[in-house]
């Protein structure tokens, strides 16, 4: 095992496991993608759980810690787009109060703008 500092993730081991941590946040967006589009309305598992991987995908790439582990900013595009597709489409079913839907909207953008610029980054 090598040891090259004295952070928490400056070891072999702790690298490998942040590695597997990014990877399955990654793989859970990327497989909620890839399903039927009623797994990633509001109110479902998808729903929830694909913009608090990208906001922790974001988190973890601003504190330096997503080297390589991204997909592209095209992808990362291609998922908002379909993401807030469902979103648009299937909200109003919820009867959310106009504040909620505006706000709520607002931080998905937020959410998705700020993947894909950490994903530009680390294209760069």
């Amino acid at each position: 095992m090598g040891t090259w500092d004295s952070g928490n993730f400056d070891n072999d081991t702790a690298a490998e496991h942040l590695a597997m941590v990014i990877g399955r946040l990654v793989d859970e967006i990327v497989a909620a993608m890839a399903g039927d589009p009623v797994g990633i309305e509001p109110d479902e598992y998808g729903g929830v759980v694909v913009p608090c991987n990208a906001e922790l995908l974001t988190v973890l790439a601003r504190a330096g810690y997503g080297a390589g582990a991204l997909p592209g900013r095209a992808v990362v595009e291609e998922w908002r787009r379909r993401f807030v597709e469902v979103w648009e489409r299937t909200i109003d079913g919820l009867e959310p109060t106009p504040e909620y839907r505006a706000k709520r909207r607002a931080i998905l953008d937020r959410t998705f703008d700020g993947l894909a610029e950490v994903a530009a980054e680390e294209a760069d």
